[in-house]
């Protein structure tokens, strides 16, 4: 019997090779979800259990051409919904027309980006499920106050629960990192828009957080912002990383 040829590691991807985690890692995803992606299938750890879920619509998603052929092989019935394509430039729409949940052991060089097109479906989004760097998954569930706090902390909460699941050591992964992961999930929270020009928002953030050794005054004073009004002038003094995402949302609504 010929069995598939494995997959190359690809785009800092490490396979991972623990099935209690693969089990651990399916089973934080809702029971109520039905649209899944997985993204970076890679040898199908997660992707085994996913298959095994009921009544649930999953799509496997992965740029690597030897990934996919592996899949293919290695879960025929499943052959028409293992894409080869990018996750970044992907348009889950043409394949969902409600909402889904983002689920996978992603590949350390993207997650960030992973998790910026999370955002850009947010209205879509309902669960994301994911390993990442220990230090990435710490630095989305900061909150402030801490130097690990930052961009992606603030955009991310202002839209998700952010939790951090649990730590995974380095021994589980083909081939081993040189650094510990972790398992984060974000829920989508209740807010349908913020209370200010969102992508005014996602600007001030940004700006800020570029120049977070400076105060507020310094480092927004790209924009115009009289801290006179609206009783944000103990903000003014503040560096980035001391706000809020509310604290945010009041400095964007002054903020021209």
């Amino acid at each position: 019997m010929n069995h598939p040829v494995r997959p190359k590691k690809h785009l800092g991807q490490h396979f991972l090779k623990d099935e209690n985690i693969a089990q651990k890692i399916v089973a934080a995803l809702p029971s109520d979800t039905v649209n899944i992606i997985e993204v970076g299938p890679g040898m199908g750890v997660l992707t085994k259990f996913l298959i095994k879920l009921p009544e649930k619509n999953c799509y496997f998603i992965d740029t690597d051409k030897e990934s996919v052929e592996y899949l293919q092989e290695r879960f025929p019935e499943q052959s028409g919904q293992i894409i080869h394509g990018d996750f970044l430039r992907f348009h889950p729409e043409t394949i969902f027309s409600g909402n889904f949940a983002v689920i996978g052991n992603f590949p350390y060089n993207i997650s960030s980006q992973i998790l910026f097109k999370a955002l850009e479906h947010r209205d879509k989004i309902t669960t994301v499920v994911g390993m990442v760097q220990k230090e990435v998954a710490e630095r989305l569930a900061s909150g402030p106050g801490t130097k690990k706090y930052g961009i992606l902390s603030v955009l991310l909460q202002a839209y998700f629960r952010i939790e951090y699941l649990f730590t995974v050591n380095e021994t589980v992964f083909i081939p081993p990192p040189k650094v510990r992961s972790a398992v984060i999930r974000l829920t989508r929270n209740d807010v349908t828009r913020l209370d200010c020009e969102e992508e005014l928002f996602f600007r001030v953030v940004k700006t800020a957080f570029n120049q977070r050794r400076k105060t507020l005054r310094n480092s927004l004073k790209g924009f115009y912002i009289d801290y006179e009004r609206g009783d944000i002038l103990h903000l003014a003094g503040k560096r980035a990383e001391e706000l809020g995402v509310e604290d945010f949302v009041m400095l964007t609504r002054l903020a021209v």
